[in-house]
Formats: structure tokens, sequence, C-alpha cells
């Protein structure tokens, strides 16, 4: 009788409930960074988690975000919860970025470079996750100053994204036109 069970249920347990199915989010997700860190009391030591998530669609929508927890899977969670909040939108020409530009984020310097098409993303750790959560397609990155802190770098590659410009034509003809 409990085999009979088990085998309509699929689920080894049929006391449970079924499971609701989990909705689809519309961001890529990727964890770059997992740390335990101690808080010393007087009583002892406590542990928390620290998680650096980067999210993105794809479609060039990024961001980063950096969270504490008591678990792993809660600090992965306000991690993503942070980075929806500090998303930016890429500049994007041609699946590649409008131009080169190098950024420093305390202390991690990274250069991007357009590249292009079929070249693929030529960079390295968290550089690379960022872009291709980005949608870039083609790029080409280096570490300038190297550091162990994939934070930092994550966090200079979100800035340099930012700051990128993209040469509008109808933005200098209008301005031309009031004049």
């Amino acid at each position: 009788m409990r085999q009979q069970f088990k085998q309509q249920n699929n689920s080894g347990r049929g006391d449970r409930r079924p499971r609701q199915p989990r909705e689809k989010s519309e961001y890529d997700s990727k964890v770059l960074d997992i740390a335990r860190v101690t808080r010393v009391t007087k009583g002892g030591k406590r542990f928390s988690f620290r998680a650096t998530v980067a999210i993105g669609d794809g479609k060039g929508k990024v961001g980063v975000g950096t969270a504490q927890g008591r678990d792993v899977a809660q600090s992965v969670a306000k991690a993503t919860h942070q980075a929806k909040k500090d998303l930016i939108i890429v500049s994007l020409t041609k699946g590649t970025i409008p131009h080169e530009i190098a950024e420093k984020y305390s202390s991690a310097v990274v250069l991007l470079k357009p590249a292009p098409p079929g070249s693929g993303v030529k960079a390295g750790g968290p550089v690379r996750v960022v872009a291709k959560l980005a949608g870039i397609e083609n790029i080409t990155a280096k570490l300038i100053e190297r550091t162990g802190n994939k934070i930092n770098i994550a966090r200079a590659t979100i800035e340099a994204l930012r700051k990128l410009k993209v040469k509008n034509q109808h933005a200098t003809t209008s301005i031309k036109a009031d004049n």
C-alpha cells in the first residue's frame, strides 16, 4: 500500500503538501564571492556570511550587490535584493561597448576595450561574469592593478560600464537647431 502511494506521488513523502513551482526570475544571477565573517563578542564568536552577487538580464541591465546574513542562503537572497536596487543600464553598440574606458575602484583598476564581432568575451574573473550578465557579446578586458578582492573588481567594472557614453547624433543636431 505504501509503495503504491510513493509511485503515485513521486516525492518520497506522502504526507507533504505538493510543492508550488518556483517563479522564474527576470534576471540571471551569479554568486561572485561567499565569505564567513566573525564578530567577537563578550560571550564568544558570532559567525555570519557575506555574499556578493551579480545579476543581469542579458539585454543591458546589470547590478552587483553585497549583503550579510546568518546563513549562506539568507545572505545570497539579501545580496540579490541589493543588486536589484542598484541596477545600471549599459549602453551597447553592436554587441560591444562604444569606447575604451579604464576605471579605478579602491584597489582594483579595470580596462575595458570594445572588440570586433565574433571575438567573444576576453576577460577574467568577476569582469567576465558582469560582462556576460550585461549582455555584452564582444569585449576585451584587463585588470591593470590586480587584487584578490573580487568585490572591488566587480564594482570597478560596474563603475566603468556606468560611465560609458554613446555618441547620439540626434542630441547634437537638436542643440545646434536651438542656437
